[in-house]
């Protein structure tokens, strides 16, 4: 089999989380044209189900769409369930979804740190969990996890101590899995974006202000743009990654390279 056979996802079954927009719907997007079938999973059902039809239409793979919340443990198995009822396995599982709070941490309250953490951390821990023990019974998949170069670094200008624990616990999470699930053909491994330039973001009068300074501290000089991450995503999820595991990949224009 050729690298580019390798790369392709032609029958693989996949759900993304947070896949209603920005990065998810990207990612999912990138799968599709590969030829997976997905889901895509997310608070908004009614965007869910937008998503899934524009990119079924332009792809003509299979897409439903799934409502959860992945910090509930109970909607998370009913997604689960509901994905193996529609699609009989699990081929890949995207850990995507993510929430972010830019408050000073002597002013951040419980309820703020307790939302990031729940959603950051304990989703991605509920949702590839859930997904890795089907993929140990069916003998086999990979889990990628949307981190972030907060992980391994401390932003400037904006405060968001949660978010950036939360990242950091992802990537040793997925790091922690990879070892405990490697003799089981269960690869976990985590992506890391730098700023990347989401529609919301580009759209938000308050973040503009903010997206200047960023441009001048990273290397390349801008934002990345959401199609720049799917290649990382498509490489995680084939046959071509078939010996990484535990892995964290950075696309951050160099950001945390100084």
């Amino acid at each position: 089999m050729g690298i580019i056979e390798k790369m392709r996802l032609d029958g693989k079954k996949i759900f993304v989380t947070g896949g209603a927009k920005g990065i998810g719907k990207s990612v999912a997007t990138a799968f599709a044209e590969a030829g997976a079938d997905l889901a895509i999973v997310d608070m908004n059902l009614e965007l869910a189900q937008q998503t899934a039809n524009e990119i079924a239409e332009a792809t003509g793979v299979k897409v439903i769409a799934i409502r959860a919340n992945v910090a509930d443990k109970d909607d998370v198995d009913a997604m689960i369930r509901t994905m193996l009822d529609t699609y009989g396995r699990i081929d890949v599982a995207v850990c995507n979804a993510g929430i972010g709070v830019n408050v000073p941490a002597d002013e951040m309250t419980l309820e703020e740190w307790q939302r990031v953490i729940n959603v950051n951390l304990t989703g991605v821990f509920l949702t590839a969990q859930a997904a890795g023990k089907v993929m140990i019974q069916q003998g086999g998949g990979s889990i990628i996890a949307t981190a972030s170069m907060s992980g391994h670094i401390v932003n400037v200008p904006q405060p968001q101590c949660a978010y950036n624990a939360s990242k950091a616990g992802v990537i040793q999470l997925v790091k922690s899995m990879a070892v405990e699930w490697a003799d089981k053909n269960v690869r976990v491994n985590s992506v890391s974006p730098g700023y990347i330039g989401t529609e919301l973001t580009l759209n938000d009068p308050k973040l503009q202000p903010m997206i200047e300074k960023w441009n001048k501290l990273t290397p390349m000089h801008r934002m990345g743009k959401p199609e720049e991450l799917q290649a990382a995503y498509v490489y995680l999820a084939g046959d071509a990654s078939s010996f990484t595991t535990g892995a964290d990949i950075s696309v951050d224009g160099a950001y945390t390279c100084f």
